[in-house]
């Protein structure tokens, strides 16, 4: 049962999250569609007349053009000035506080500092300016309505539109539950969907936004378009929006006279926004591809929801084992990675597992069929005799007449110049099999061990070194490591890695020896 919670557990998650790619996010955040933003135009038509001042306001006289873009000014306050005369008269602007007294009366005209009666009932200040002045309200302007109609396109899929429904009712107007797509909005309604107050912005004016929201599915199967009204305050109220305007005239003794207003009310901005929507299957290949990816999240949250689960029991149940088994793998240790090269196998091999054995007789795997032999300059110099002999192989075959060799040499050593150790590592020979120690050869004599070689290459290096210096033979024997490591080897990559067989070790010490005689050697760790 262990064994199978895995793939029934992973199948599950894989199944779980290809759900809520194919429901929740392709189908909620409809990804199988093309969008295209939507390109408008719009057309107001305002009507209501208003009676004050005792006479009648209609549409062409309350309703002032606006050289912005999809807007329409209605007026709903207005101070008329008529054949005035420098005088003195009750201030209408601003009304005086009875607590304060005449600090809270703010004139455009000269305070007197007098607070007289505006009428029966209100005091103002009195000021000296051109009088008379007078304001009045357009009285139940609330109650104008406006017929907005919106076209709108989608250019991508060549699709016209119009807010105004087929079979509209034309005494409708808009409320968002009972009549929620009836283009004719009532001037009170929209600032009450706002928030605000219509007597008090009347008053001092503002700037109301009427949004216009398209979201349009124009697939057959799922069609829905059509428009979401919305309202807010774009203005800040510490601004009174207004404008003034005079009309002249002539009077009999040709005489010129002028009207002025002041006209304050509320300015209406109509903001389209939206985006079109329609099935598209080389979009729905590219999304459903693109979240694919995500895939790969699947494996990382079992694996925190299989540890979080079992910290409580710190990680010791079976299942949570059996997942740590089959998840990693034991890697050694990289000091623990040798190379060796035997002189009668063309190939260098990698051992790369802990030694149980001697490495002599370790079986390893071929990483390098032919190793480039030593034949560059710039890591030593060739002396004159082995520029005579370019044939290495016939070298090594003729080997120079053994001298005599150990009386006892270990069980592993197939040449019979390698010395006894009890290190598993250092038990290496320089051939696989019986035959003759690559230390008599005439290439390892002039490449290795040659005085005059190992001089010319550290002087290479550098040309001032002194080779008279009592330290010289440890320079020359950690050299002579390298230059059989690059001979036989083929590379000063596997320097660190490569292990010198036991009998070229001891031919190099014995050359060039230490005078403590204490060698390290190769170290695994």
């Amino acid at each position: 049962m262990i064994q199978r919670s895995r793939p029934i557990l992973f199948s599950w998650a894989y199944l779980s999250f290809l759900f809520y790619l194919a429901s929740c996010v392709v189908i909620i955040y409809r990804l199988y569609q093309e969008m295209d933003e939507v390109n408008s135009s719009i057309r107001t038509s305002v009507k209501g007349v208003a009676y004050t001042d005792n006479r009648i306001w209609d549409t062409a006289e309350y309703t002032i053009p606006m050289q912005a873009v999809n807007s329409f000014f209605v007026m709903t306050n207005i101070i008329k000035t008529e054949n005035q005369l420098e005088w003195r008269c009750p201030e209408v602007t601003m009304f005086c506080d009875l607590y304060l007294g005449l600090r809270a009366c703010f004139s455009t005209g000269i305070q007197t500092g007098r607070c007289v009666n505006y009428n029966a009932t209100v005091k103002t200040c009195e000021v000296k300016a051109w009088c008379p002045i007078s304001a009045f309200f357009l009285m139940r302007s609330e109650d104008f309505t406006v017929l907005i109609k919106n076209n709108i396109h989608f250019p991508k899929f060549n699709y016209t539109i119009l807010n105004i429904p087929q079979h509209l009712n034309t005494s409708c107007t808009y409320n968002k539950i009972t009549s929620p797509l009836c283009p004719i909005f009532r001037l009170g309604d929209i600032l009450q969907e706002a928030k605000e107050n219509f007597s008090e912005m009347a008053v001092k004016g503002g700037i109301i936004a009427i949004e216009i929201n398209w979201d349009c599915n124009l697939d057959r199967w799922f069609y829905d378009c059509h428009p979401e009204y919305g309202f807010r305050r774009l203005d800040d109220k510490k601004i009174k929006p207004g404008f003034q305007y005079a009309k002249y005239y002539k009077l009999p003794n040709g005489k010129e006279q002028r009207t002025l207003f002041k006209v304050y009310g509320i300015r209406f901005d109509v903001l389209v926004f939206g985006t079109g929507r329609k099935f598209n299957a080389i979009e729905l290949i590219k999304n459903v591809g693109s979240m694919m990816s995500y895939f790969g999240l699947v494996v990382t949250a079992i694996e925190i929801a299989i540890c979080v689960g079992n910290c409580s029991g710190c990680c010791k149940s079976p299942f949570y084992r059996l997942y740590n088994r089959k998840k990693f793998e034991t890697v050694l240790n990289p000091r623990q990675v040798m190379y060796v090269s035997y002189v009668d196998e063309p190939h260098v091999t990698l051992i790369k597992k802990p030694l149980k054995t001697s490495l002599q007789h370790t079986q390893g795997s071929i990483v390098e069929s032919d190793p480039v032999k030593f034949d560059d300059a710039g890591g030593c110099c060739r002396s004159e005799a082995e520029e005579n002999d370019d044939n290495e192989e016939y070298a090594l075959t003729h080997a120079l007449r053994p001298g005599a060799s150990s009386p006892y040499f270990p069980e592993w050593c197939r040449c019979g110049k390698c010395r006894p150790t009890q290190e598993f590592h250092e038990q290496l020979c320089c051939r696989r099999k019986e035959g003759p120690c690559i230390t008599t050869s005439q290439l390892f004599q002039q490449l290795v061990l040659s005085r005059q070689t190992l001089d010319k290459a550290l002087l290479y290096k550098d040309p001032f070194l002194d080779l008279t210096d009592d330290n010289i033979n440890n320079q020359l024997r950690h050299l002579a490591y390298k230059q059989y490591v690059h001979w036989r080897f083929g590379s000063f990559d596997l320097e660190d890695r490569a292990v010198v067989p036991s009998c070229c070790r001891w031919k190099i010490r014995d050359a060039y020896p230490k005078e403590d005689h204490d060698y390290t050697g190769f170290e695994m760790e």
